[in-house]
């Protein structure tokens, strides 16, 4: 949420300078007769960085993140090898070797979870990393 709100902040610093430029030069229009400090400003909007950065000038949407991470519902056991599918091999199939079965399964399937949490986790982190150097390259236009 902060690194949206800064590249918020980012765009509309960007276009409170595009605003000013163009007021800037609306007042050297009217006061042509007098030396102007505005004569001196720079089109910022020309050069190639900010080009690469902000686009030509547009809504820049090819930057929205589309895809949000998926959500991982896993309730089926994972078997794992065993003529029986489960995650011991049954010597005496009693009561005992049942529950040990189903809590391996358990942790199976928590281990599962786990692991689809960090790979979003992963994901999100270059999603936001990305996001970053977007901001830092906006910064750095600025």
């Amino acid at each position: 949420e902060q690194l949206n709100r800064i590249e918020e902040g980012m765009d509309q610093i960007n276009k409170d300078m595009r605003e000013a430029e163009k007021t800037l030069t609306e007042l050297n229009k009217c006061c042509g007769l007098c030396v102007c400090p505005c004569n001196r400003t720079k089109n910022f909007e020309s050069s190639k960085a900010y080009r690469a950065t902000w686009g030509d000038g547009t809504e820049n949407s090819d930057h929205v993140i589309s895809m949000q991470p998926r959500s991982i519902n896993q309730q089926q056991p994972q078997t794992s090898g065993g003529p029986s599918g489960g995650y011991i091999t049954r010597i005496t199939n009693d009561a005992r070797e049942d529950e040990m079965d189903e809590n391996l399964t358990q942790v199976g399937n928590i281990l599962g979870n786990l692991k689809n949490m960090a790979l979003d986790m992963g994901n999100e982190i270059d999603a936001q990393n990305k996001q970053i150097d977007r901001i830092n390259v906006k910064v750095s236009v600025n």
